[in-house]
Protein backbone atom coordinates (compact mmCIF):
# COMPACT_ATOMS: atom_id res chain seq x y z
CA UNK A 1 0.00 0.00 0.00
CA UNK A 2 2.07 3.37 -1.02
CA UNK A 3 1.83 6.06 1.47
CA UNK A 4 1.68 4.00 4.41
CA UNK A 5 2.79 4.47 7.99
CA UNK A 6 2.54 1.03 9.91
CA UNK A 7 1.94 2.66 13.05
CA UNK A 8 -1.33 2.93 15.10
CA UNK A 9 -3.60 6.42 15.99
CA UNK A 10 -3.32 6.87 19.66
CA UNK A 11 -5.57 3.72 21.27
CA UNK A 12 -6.85 5.83 23.80
CA UNK A 13 -8.28 8.42 21.89
CA UNK A 14 -10.05 5.56 18.73
CA UNK A 15 -11.37 3.87 21.55
CA UNK A 16 -13.61 6.48 22.13
CA UNK A 17 -14.47 7.45 18.72
CA UNK A 18 -17.76 7.27 16.88
CA UNK A 19 -18.11 5.78 13.31
CA UNK A 20 -18.57 2.44 11.34
CA UNK A 21 -19.40 1.07 8.13
CA UNK A 22 -20.99 2.90 4.93
CA UNK A 23 -22.54 1.69 1.81
CA UNK A 24 -22.73 3.22 -1.81
CA UNK A 25 -26.18 2.13 -2.32
CA UNK A 26 -27.95 3.79 -5.93
CA UNK A 27 -31.83 3.42 -6.00
CA UNK A 28 -34.00 3.84 -8.61
CA UNK A 29 -38.08 4.30 -8.15
CA UNK A 30 -39.96 3.82 -11.41
CA UNK A 31 -43.40 5.45 -12.05
CA UNK A 32 -45.21 2.41 -10.48
CA UNK A 33 -43.45 2.65 -7.10
CA UNK A 34 -40.81 -0.26 -7.97
CA UNK A 35 -37.55 -0.02 -6.42
CA UNK A 36 -34.30 -0.77 -8.30
CA UNK A 37 -31.16 -1.29 -6.59
CA UNK A 38 -27.56 -1.48 -6.87
CA UNK A 39 -24.29 -0.76 -5.12
CA UNK A 40 -21.42 0.91 -6.68
CA UNK A 41 -18.93 -0.49 -4.25
CA UNK A 42 -18.02 -4.15 -3.74
CA UNK A 43 -16.88 -3.06 -0.41
CA UNK A 44 -18.09 -1.22 2.43
CA UNK A 45 -16.07 1.57 4.04
CA UNK A 46 -15.59 2.55 7.50
CA UNK A 47 -15.52 5.98 8.37
CA UNK A 48 -15.01 7.33 12.50
CA UNK A 49 -15.12 10.60 13.78
CA UNK A 50 -12.17 10.22 16.36
CA UNK A 51 -13.01 13.56 17.78
CA UNK A 52 -15.26 12.08 20.54
CA UNK A 53 -12.44 10.17 22.40
CA UNK A 54 -10.32 13.57 23.33
CA UNK A 55 -11.16 14.77 26.54
CA UNK A 56 -7.90 16.13 27.29
CA UNK A 57 -5.28 19.64 26.23
CA UNK A 58 -2.72 16.11 26.32
CA UNK A 59 -4.85 14.30 24.23
CA UNK A 60 -5.43 17.19 21.60
CA UNK A 61 -2.14 17.84 21.30
CA UNK A 62 -1.28 14.03 20.44
CA UNK A 63 -3.57 13.98 17.46
CA UNK A 64 -2.12 17.41 16.07
CA UNK A 65 1.65 15.57 16.26
CA UNK A 66 -0.08 12.62 14.42
CA UNK A 67 -1.72 14.99 11.98
CA UNK A 68 1.87 16.76 11.13
CA UNK A 69 3.36 13.61 10.74
CA UNK A 70 1.14 11.91 8.62
CA UNK A 71 1.19 15.18 6.13
CA UNK A 72 -2.92 15.55 6.49
CA UNK A 73 -4.59 13.32 3.96
CA UNK A 74 -1.10 12.03 2.54
CA UNK A 75 0.11 8.93 4.58
CA UNK A 76 -2.53 6.29 5.80
CA UNK A 77 -2.08 4.47 9.18
CA UNK A 78 -3.28 1.58 11.11
CA UNK A 79 -7.01 2.01 13.09
CA UNK A 80 -7.78 0.40 16.23
CA UNK A 81 -12.32 -0.20 15.59
CA UNK A 82 -13.34 -1.12 19.10
CA UNK A 83 -16.20 -2.77 17.68
CA UNK A 84 -14.82 -5.01 15.07
CA UNK A 85 -11.10 -5.73 15.28
CA UNK A 86 -11.41 -9.87 15.36
CA UNK A 87 -11.73 -12.78 13.30
CA UNK A 88 -13.67 -14.20 16.62
CA UNK A 89 -16.80 -13.73 18.01
CA UNK A 90 -17.24 -10.39 20.69
CA UNK A 91 -15.40 -11.82 23.63
CA UNK A 92 -14.12 -14.60 22.65
CA UNK A 93 -10.45 -15.83 22.08
CA UNK A 94 -8.84 -15.82 18.73
CA UNK A 95 -8.71 -19.62 17.09
CA UNK A 96 -7.22 -20.91 13.59
CA UNK A 97 -10.64 -22.36 12.66
CA UNK A 98 -12.44 -19.01 12.98
CA UNK A 99 -12.68 -17.86 9.25
CA UNK A 100 -12.51 -19.96 6.29
CA UNK A 101 -9.56 -18.68 3.82
CA UNK A 102 -10.04 -21.10 0.29
CA UNK A 103 -9.41 -24.61 -0.25
CA UNK A 104 -5.98 -25.89 -1.66
CA UNK A 105 -5.32 -27.20 -5.37
CA UNK A 106 -1.81 -28.32 -4.38
CA UNK A 107 -0.12 -25.58 -6.21
CA UNK A 108 -1.89 -22.35 -4.37
CA UNK A 109 0.71 -21.13 -1.64
CA UNK A 110 -0.41 -17.58 -0.93
CA UNK A 111 -4.03 -16.86 0.40
CA UNK A 112 -5.38 -13.58 1.51
CA UNK A 113 -6.51 -12.77 5.12
CA UNK A 114 -10.45 -12.40 5.31
CA UNK A 115 -13.38 -11.77 7.66
CA UNK A 116 -16.77 -13.25 7.04
CA UNK A 117 -20.39 -11.69 7.94
CA UNK A 118 -23.26 -13.46 7.75
CA UNK A 119 -23.96 -16.82 6.28
CA UNK A 120 -27.96 -17.25 5.25
CA UNK A 121 -28.46 -15.32 2.52
CA UNK A 122 -25.31 -13.01 1.23
CA UNK A 123 -22.28 -13.29 2.86
CA UNK A 124 -19.71 -10.93 3.06
CA UNK A 125 -16.17 -11.74 2.58
CA UNK A 126 -13.87 -8.95 3.91
CA UNK A 127 -10.27 -8.92 3.38
CA UNK A 128 -8.14 -7.96 5.80
CA UNK A 129 -4.79 -5.93 4.94
CA UNK A 130 -3.54 -5.06 8.64
CA UNK A 131 -3.24 -7.59 10.99
CA UNK A 132 -1.82 -7.97 14.20
CA UNK A 133 1.76 -9.24 14.45
CA UNK A 134 1.68 -12.23 16.24
CA UNK A 135 -1.73 -12.71 16.46
CA UNK A 136 -2.84 -15.16 13.47
CA UNK A 137 -2.87 -18.54 13.86
CA UNK A 138 -3.77 -20.70 10.34
CA UNK A 139 -4.81 -24.13 10.11
CA UNK A 140 -5.12 -26.58 6.93
CA UNK A 141 -7.73 -29.08 7.35
CA UNK A 142 -8.40 -28.60 10.95
CA UNK A 143 -4.42 -29.22 12.07
CA UNK A 144 -2.65 -25.81 13.33
CA UNK A 145 0.44 -25.04 11.34
CA UNK A 146 3.48 -23.42 12.87
CA UNK A 147 4.42 -19.77 12.19
CA UNK A 148 7.76 -19.52 10.29
CA UNK A 149 8.21 -23.51 9.19
CA UNK A 150 4.81 -23.63 7.33
CA UNK A 151 3.82 -20.50 6.11
CA UNK A 152 4.70 -17.21 6.39
CA UNK A 153 2.88 -13.54 7.32
CA UNK A 154 3.33 -10.53 5.45
CA UNK A 155 1.74 -8.34 8.49
CA UNK A 156 1.16 -5.29 5.71
CA UNK A 157 -0.72 -6.71 3.35
CA UNK A 158 -2.48 -9.65 5.07
CA UNK A 159 -1.06 -12.46 2.89
CA UNK A 160 -0.44 -16.19 4.42
CA UNK A 161 2.37 -17.81 2.20
CA UNK A 162 2.82 -21.59 2.92
CA UNK A 163 6.32 -22.61 2.77
CA UNK A 164 7.68 -25.60 0.55
CA UNK A 165 6.85 -28.74 1.89
CA UNK A 166 3.71 -27.35 3.33
CA UNK A 167 1.17 -25.71 0.78
CA UNK A 168 -2.18 -26.97 1.35
CA UNK A 169 -3.35 -30.18 -0.68
CA UNK A 170 -6.16 -30.39 -3.32
CA UNK A 171 -9.34 -30.18 -1.38
CA UNK A 172 -8.09 -28.77 1.99
CA UNK A 173 -9.62 -26.13 3.96
CA UNK A 174 -7.47 -23.34 4.86
CA UNK A 175 -8.53 -21.11 8.11
CA UNK A 176 -7.04 -18.74 9.89
CA UNK A 177 -7.37 -16.48 13.15
CA UNK A 178 -6.28 -13.27 14.03
CA UNK A 179 -6.69 -9.69 15.62
CA UNK A 180 -6.93 -6.67 12.87
CA UNK A 181 -6.18 -2.93 12.77
CA UNK A 182 -7.78 -0.97 10.06
CA UNK A 183 -6.03 0.62 6.98
CA UNK A 184 -7.02 4.59 7.14
CA UNK A 185 -6.30 8.14 6.38
CA UNK A 186 -7.47 11.57 7.89
CA UNK A 187 -10.41 13.21 5.56
CA UNK A 188 -9.10 16.52 6.08
CA UNK A 189 -5.90 18.58 5.23
CA UNK A 190 -7.22 21.24 7.84
CA UNK A 191 -7.69 20.76 11.73
CA UNK A 192 -9.47 22.92 13.43
CA UNK A 193 -8.74 23.09 16.75
CA UNK A 194 -10.36 25.71 18.76
CA UNK A 195 -9.50 25.80 22.50
CA UNK A 196 -11.76 28.75 23.67
CA UNK A 197 -14.72 25.92 22.65
CA UNK A 198 -12.91 22.80 23.64
CA UNK A 199 -12.38 24.15 27.14
CA UNK A 200 -16.32 24.65 27.39
CA UNK A 201 -16.82 21.15 26.09
CA UNK A 202 -16.96 21.38 22.81
CA UNK A 203 -15.67 18.06 20.70
CA UNK A 204 -13.13 18.88 18.13
CA UNK A 205 -14.11 17.07 14.77
CA UNK A 206 -11.30 14.38 13.59
CA UNK A 207 -12.85 12.33 10.76
CA UNK A 208 -11.24 9.48 10.00
CA UNK A 209 -11.68 7.17 6.79
CA UNK A 210 -10.98 3.69 5.82
CA UNK A 211 -8.87 3.34 2.31
CA UNK A 212 -8.42 0.28 0.40
CA UNK A 213 -4.97 -1.47 -1.12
Amino acid sequence: MAAFHETLFPLDIALGAAGGPERATEIVTTLTGREERNTRLKHSRRRWDAGYGVKSLDQLASVVAFFEERRGRLYGFRWHDRLDHSSAPPGAAVTPFDQVLGTGDGAQAAFQLAKTYGGAYAPYPRPIAKPVAGTVRVAVSGVEQVAGSAFALDTTTGTVSFLAGHVPPAGASVTAGFAFDVPVRFDTDFLEVNLTAFEAGAIPRIPILEIRP
